[in-house]
């Protein structure tokens, strides 16, 4: 959803991307092939320790967003660090970015139209949105669901019980995508190399549900030029690597 920014704080960095313990800046994601089964990468740590990742947003509230991909679907992981996470809302498709949550923006066609917009709060429970479009002309549709959207999220505890955050993993069907407008432009599942935009966020509120607007933190990888999260424009690539069976010596 589009972010005001009054009254809270929008946070961005530049875009990072560490691989073999390695950050380097750079305008793009790469999103690494795993033969790994979906129960896996839902419930494992094991099948994440080959994704790339990069952290985005203030050290008291930094997230790390990883990524990986096979032939069934697209698989996200964010790692949110966080004292207390909250919230109330408890159904699909509720206005989950009024409480606190994290959020990938996924354009399959790089067209800034038609972009699908998935969103997980710390209780489990996922917004998805087909943006029709975004800034200035925002116009959303709640009514779309990415059909297939699996998603887990857990509680990371400190051994001395005190909270540490959260993490949500989600698989993306390639099949789920078929259904926006923007899919007729593309093969699915993408090819090697193939080229997708997106925008990866954070919303944290740190004074809980009883002043929920105060003090807010709107985190963003790559950085929005206005008060809206909305702004295909500054997009980055998210690249489909190439499974390492199939390529060159």
């Amino acid at each position: 959803m589009g972010r005001a920014v009054c009254g809270g704080l929008m946070v961005v960095v530049s875009a990072t991307m560490i691989s073999a313990g390695q950050r380097v800046v750079t305008p793009e994601f790469r999103v690494a092939w795993t033969s790994a089964a979906t129960a896996s990468l839902l419930n494992n740590e094991s099948p994440w320790w080959e994704a790339h990742y990069f952290n985005y947003g203030p050290t008291l509230y930094e997230t790390e967003f990883r990524a990986l991909w096979n032939n069934e679907g697209l698989y996200v992981r964010f790692d949110a660090t966080d004292p207390n996470p909250w919230f109330t809302m408890t159904n699909r498709d509720d206005p989950i970015w009024e409480e606190e949550v994290v959020e990938i923006f996924l354009d399959l066609d790089r067209s800034g139209k038609n972009y699908a917009e998935i969103e997980i709060s710390p209780n489990n429970v996922v917004t998805d949105v087909r943006m029709v479009s975004g800034m200035p002309d925002r116009e959303m549709d709640l009514a779309w669901n990415l059909e297939g959207l699996e998603s887990h999220v857990r509680l990371n505890k400190y051994r001395d019980g005190r909270t540490a955050g959260w993490t949500a993993v989600a698989f993306l069907p390639w099949e789920g995508f078929r259904s926006l407008p923007s899919a007729s432009a593309i093969v699915l599942p993408p090819a090697p190399s193939n080229r997708w935009r997106f925008n990866v966020f954070r919303i944290k509120r740190p004074d809980g549900e009883r002043r929920p607007t105060e003090n807010v933190v709107f985190a963003a990888w790559s950085p929005p030029n206005g008060d809206s999260f909305h702004e295909p424009d500054v997009f980055r690539d998210l690249i489909f690597e190439m499974p390492a069976e199939l390529a060159e010596p």
